[in-house]
């Protein structure tokens, strides 16, 4: 008979589909045991790895896709976990780690809330306009609200620095010393990123309970909310969003809106958008 018959051809097919799905099940599930296994040993993976030259925030390594979950056993797990992430961005930043920290425990309940197990999501952020990300629903304070979705934790810590070095009310922040985890505290309240009237105490509370301004050490605040822009055109190319454009130039999307006097986030190719950045 001839070897090469549809038949044949078929049969070899389904044996090497099987033999991949073979493969793919035991490396995912490798990969999964070695992730609760070592989950202590996130600094291995930590940013710090991959910091860049000069002033420049650190490059994170590369999103490869999967989810990875993390089995925190108790608050000082999910801190010894973490602090690194939180401690180069703060250089990165000026955010104190403290207070970064603090935040995760309280938004995450140290790691171990629904939110931050099916979404990595630590800091309780919404998707917002313009979020182009994966996301997940959550009720909140209201129903199904939709909430941002992060393949490995470092990346909703970078994306907590961005959320609050992108938006004007919270620049006052960056006049604070550091070390004045208290007037974080307060000026995070302040600046409406939690509703709850209790929320700097609790985070006050959480900082001095587990000595989360250890973490802080003598570092100068960074002034990110910076004092000299450059503004200048942009012109939309093919694939572009108005959420790429704003990382691109640090900024936030309703930032980019209100400058261009934009209704939506619709663009076109060759659309000339006025964007600004600091000199440095």
């Amino acid at each position: 008979m001839n070897k090469n018959t549809p038949k044949n051809s078929l049969r070899l097919v389904y044996k090497t589909f099987l033999l991949v799905l073979l493969v793919s099940y035991t490396s995912c599930k490798s990969k999964r045991s070695v992730t609760r296994q070592s989950h202590k040993k996130v600094s291995t993976v930590s940013p710090k790895n991959n910091t860049n030259k000069g002033n420049a925030p650190y490059a994170l390594p590369k999103d490869e896709g999967h989810f990875v979950s993390f089995a925190i056993e108790n608050t000082e797990d999910y801190i010894n976990t973490f602090a690194a992430i939180a401690q180069d961005e703060m250089k990165a930043y000026g955010i104190p780690a403290s207070i970064t920290i603090a935040q995760g425990i309280l938004e995450s309940g140290s790691g171990k809330g629904e939110l931050a197990r099916k979404t990595n999501n630590h800091f309780g952020i919404k998707c917002h306009t313009g979020w182009e990300g994966d996301f997940d629903y959550h009720d909140d304070d209201e129903k199904g609200e939709c909430f941002r979705k992060y393949n490995h934790p470092m990346y909703s810590f970078r994306d907590h620095s961005l959320f609050l070095t992108t938006r004007g009310r919270y620049s006052s922040l960056f006049d604070l010393h550091i070390n004045d985890y208290k007037g974080w505290a307060k000026g995070l309240r302040k600046a409406g990123y939690a509703t709850d009237p209790k929320y700097p105490q609790k985070l006050i509370y959480l900082i001095e309970k587990y000595k989360l301004h250890k973490f802080d050490g003598k570092h100068k605040a960074v002034r990110t909310a910076p004092k000299e822009y450059v503004v200048k055109k942009h012109k939309v190319e093919a694939g572009e969003t108005l959420y790429a454009i704003s990382r691109m130039y640090f900024m936030g999307v309703p930032e980019l809106m209100k400058l261009n006097n934009l209704k939506n986030t619709n663009l076109r190719i060759g659309q000339e958008l006025i964007v600004k950045y600091t000199k440095n």
